[in-house]
């Protein structure tokens, strides 16, 4: 690296360092709201004045970069819980499958082996650029004048701290164990460092210092577009297969028992012949796991058949398509009776997010098998591109939908037909929850227990720290503001 080179790298560690704090700030500082958009957006305006905006899978990249900014958005207008927790594991890893799908090059399949390589050496390589720049500095800073000698005894005692560290762990945990008075007295420990009013800005440097280099560290590996080769497969490698007489038998099989399935359900269920041993609501939840399952068998059954079987006599092939057109539309049968079981239950005990959920994986299954039947008929269009881009745009979408009010609308529907309620599953939910609790109220003051329910939701905001910008919230701001000039009686 000369000269020039290397003091553009420090200018760009530099505005990788505005990077890791504004991280720092965004994620370390209480609840994640509006932090997420704007790191989102500062990180991709970086992305591009660093590697310009000729990109690669321009299609499939920008798909992906708008459902990374649903996803972050979702935390400026929804609240959901579940989706808090997730996406701050998921939108980091489609971040980082979005940054080096865009520097591959176009001939590279973006669902191939080639790139799942690939993702694993920028991987590697981020940390390996990161180590050797941590190095390069601390010799020309902290053991600039330290003799080759001394640089060998330090680096064996950081070893030994990271060999021992481990262990020290364990031993103190047994003698803490066996004598109480000596836990006591390492417990002290921990107290006198966490009363230390600088230890917390301390870990906060360690933070900044450590996603800085991470940044860094990411932008300086994209800049190399290379993809590393595969090895060439083995001679004399003959490819899995199954023999279609016998896949024809299995798939015949289990198309007669579900036809025998499909006219009991037409017979009884989908018109309103409820069986007289079963109450509607006990009728309506017998069953719909496993109806669940056995579609999802199928569709796995399907696609090893897609995959596997070859057959080369055209008779042989039409009869085989026809078998696996049967086994989709008799999947769908029992698809359409399992959701019209859960929304039975669901219209006899309400709605919670675990129900609304296996709503939405049902329909994202019945997606997939009507793409599937075209191509069954269609051999050459690809399943492996389709099944992950509607998975991420059901992902996607569910996080666009705020899936709680949808909860407490529905229940607030049923309440009014049914004068049923549960109060608590809603004060379980964040702010949506609050919200249909606050609706509730104005519509029946005089619900049991639920003016005390709001009563202590009322005394939790004056306790919240409103004030953080990191936090702001457009669903939160709304409740809060609504439940503060609520009057209880």
């Amino acid at each position: 690296m000369n000269v020039k080179q290397r003091q553009k790298s420090f200018l760009f560690l530099f505005v990788c360092l505005g990077l890791g704090i504004l991280a720092e700030l965004s994620f370390f500082h209480g609840v994640i709201g509006i932090s997420y958009i704007i790191f989102i957006a500062a990180f991709y305006l970086i992305l591009f004045s660093r590697l310009g905006i000729k990109f690669s899978h321009r299609r499939i990249g920008l798909l992906l970069m708008v459902m990374i900014w649903v996803l972050a958005a979702s935390y400026l207008f929804y609240d959901n819980e579940i989706f808090y927790d997730l996406n701050i594991l998921v939108i980091p890893v489609l971040v980082f499958i979005h940054i080096v799908l865009m520097t591959t090059p176009n001939n590279i399949d973006w669902i191939s082996t080639i790139f799942v390589n690939q993702l694993t050496q920028k991987f590697t390589q981020t940390f390996g650029y990161g180590k050797r720049w941590v190095k390069f500095i601390l010799k020309r800073t902290l053991f600039r004048r330290m003799s080759k000698a001394a640089l060998l005894t330090v680096k064996r005692i950081v070893i030994g701290l990271l060999l021992g560290g481990p262990l020290l762990l364990v031993i103190v945990g047994l003698l803490v164990s066996a004598d109480e008075n000596f836990g006591n007295v390492i417990m002290e420990v921990p107290r006198f460092i966490l009363g230390m009013n600088f230890l917390e800005g301390f870990f906060r440097v360690i933070a900044v210092i450590l996603l800085t280099l991470l940044f860094f560290s990411a932008f300086q590996t994209l800049r190399k577009r290379y993809v590393i080769p595969l090895g060439r497969p083995a001679n004399g490698h003959k490819p899995i297969s199954w023999d279609g007489v016998i896949a024809g038998t299995v798939v015949v099989l289990l198309n007669s028992i579900y036809l025998l399935f499909a006219v009991i359900q037409f017979k009884y269920f989908f018109g309103e012949a409820i069986q007289a041993d079963f109450t509607f609501a006990e009728y309506a939840r017998r069953g719909f796991f496993e109806l669940v399952v056995v579609t999802v068998i199928n569709w796995s059954l399907l696609l090893i058949c897609l995959k596997l079987v070859r057959i080369k006599r055209k008779s042989g092939s039409y009869f085989m398509k026809i078998m696996y057109s049967l086994l989709i539309v008799t999947s769908g049968v029992m698809l359409a009776s399992a959701y019209l079981r859960l929304s039975m239950y669901e219209n006899a005990y309400g709605f919670t997010m675990d129900r609304i959920l296996a709503h939405a994986f049902m329909l994202f299954l019945i997606v997939i098998f009507a793409y599937t039947f075209f191509r069954v008929w269609l051999e050459k269009i690809s399943l492996s591109h389709f099944y992950l881009i509607a998975a991420l745009l059901f992902y996607t979408g569910l996080n666009a939908v705020n899936l709680e009010e949808m909860i407490v609308n529905n229940n607030l529907e049923r309440y009014q037909q049914t004068k049923k309620m549960d109060i608590y599953y809603l004060n379980s939910l964040s702010y949506s929850g609050i919200d249909g609790l606050i609706t509730l109220y104005e519509m029946e003051p005089d619900y049991p227990e639920l003016r005390s329910l709001l009563t202590d939701r009322k005394q939790m905001i004056e306790d919240l720290d409103l004030d953080t910008w990191q936090s702001f919230n457009l669903k939160k701001q709304q409740v809060v503001k609504r439940l503060q000039e609520l009057e209880l009686k």
